[in-house]
């Protein structure tokens, strides 16, 4: 794969395995990238602005406010001009700033502004490392999706051996390769993904849910947006922060749901329905609250509308639908009868014979696509569980 036509913005901060920033520069150079780099004041101490910008043959900011008065906002278009950042080296410093949404220079600030994929290869001693602050940071910025190139062991410019060198530039540029690659498996593709339970109201204050976080259904959103796709999200009550780049919709109901989803299906090319929409709702919802009294309370129940099954009607030939399958038992079974029943192209089926999934940051999943075998996946964070899955539905 060439990189001709990729924008790349490589930010320096200060550490000695800045020496190694210029190589990398020429390798996506030599590719074909159109490179661009900001430095940190501390960058500077390790290595000039002059050689990086005699490497990527553009100018190279560094202040926040220069002498040369930018725009004010040019920060703003700095963010929004390439289609990835590599920070590298990326410090301790720069990794715990950015994890606090510190913005105290012109870098942090940029990507404090970005929607853009952040690529960090972190190089510092390895006590630095492996300090638990440091390592929590970066846990904290990979489950905010951001793409952490691990160091290598050896010894360091300290004379210690250790966990901590940056990764070698000829292995940045592959990764950075492989990540622009993936971004184009589901390029302009018009995805919809449902995520988070739905509330049937009883009366005012009280409701029937479940326990879904949303947390797989924003994962997914936020992989196929890294892939390329224009994301609508159609999302319910959650406590998750809304992820940038997409179009989101806030519905409450199941029958909020499916109008939010029956008005943008006509012009999508995927859904991918990973919400947990309510089987019933309530027949007689009550608009007072319903005081508590010594007798039994009987609630009438009446099924809900099934989403996928109404979609069915409508789904043209070039338009792939992915549903998600609950079980507690016959999982396999269970979830094959609802890819056939439902029309759907692959299915994922969450078995809750081998683990919890809500409301935490792993899972483990099997797909079931409408012809082929059956693929199981180890457990693993939901987010690397969303690429897996798109990148399935991208080979649809």
């Amino acid at each position: 794969m060439s990189l001709k036509g990729y924008k790349i913005t490589v930010g320096l901060t200060g550490g000695i395995a800045a020496y190694k920033t210029p190589f990398l520069i020429r390798l996506l150079k030599k590719d074909e990238a159109e490179v661009r780099a900001i430095m940190t004041r501390n960058a500077e101490k390790f290595i000039t602005a002059l050689t990086i910008e005699t490497v990527s043959q553009n100018p190279v900011p560094i202040d926040m406010f220069p002498q040369d008065r930018f725009v004010g906002t040019h920060h703003i278009d700095m963010a929004g001009w390439p289609d990835l950042f590599v920070i590298a080296p990326t410090t301790a410093n720069f990794i715990g700033k950015v994890a606090s949404g510190i913005c105290d220079d012109l870098l942090t600030t940029v990507i404090c502004a970005t929607n853009k994929p952040v690529m960090i290869c972190p190089a510092m001693n390895s006590n630095m490392y492996l300090n638990p602050i440091t390592q929590g940071n970066i846990d904290k910025l990979v489950k905010l999706g951001y793409h952490v190139i691990s160091p290598g062991e050896g010894e360091l410019a300290c004379e210690t051996v250790g966990p901590g060198r940056m990764a070698e530039p000829e292995d940045i540029f592959k990764a950075v390769t492989a990540l622009l690659q993936k971004k184009k498996l589901l390029n302009k593709k018009k995805v919809i993904v449902t995520a988070g339970p739905c509330r049937e109201y009883l009366d005012p204050v009280r409701y029937l849910s479940n326990e879904s976080s949303g947390k797989m259904g924003y994962a997914l959103a936020e992989a196929a947006r890294d892939m390329g796709a224009e994301v609508t999200l159609v999302s319910g009550p959650t406590a998750l922060r809304s992820p940038g780049g997409m179009k989101i919709i806030a519905v409450e109901s199941t029958e909020q749901m499916y109008m939010a989803v029956r008005k943008a299906f006509p012009k999508a090319d995927i859904l991918i329905m990973a919400a947990a929409p309510a089987d019933y709702t309530i027949a007689k919802p009550q608009s007072q609250k319903i005081k508590k009294q010594k007798s039994d309370l009987n609630v009438e129940l009446s099924p809900t509308i099934d989403i996928l099954q109404s979609l069915k009607k409508t789904k043209k030939t070039t338009q792939k639908v992915i549903g998600f399958a609950l079980e507690t038992e016959n999982g396999l079974a269970n979830a094959t009868a609802k890819l056939k029943a439902k029309g759907l192209d692959m299915i994922v089926l969450n078995s809750l014979e081998n683990i919890h999934p809500f409301g935490g940051d792993s899972n483990r999943v099997t797909l079931l696509p409408k012809k082929g075998k059956p693929i199981a996946f180890p457990t693993m964070t939901k987010r690397a569980l969303a690429d897996l899955i798109c990148e399935h539905i991208s080979r649809l």
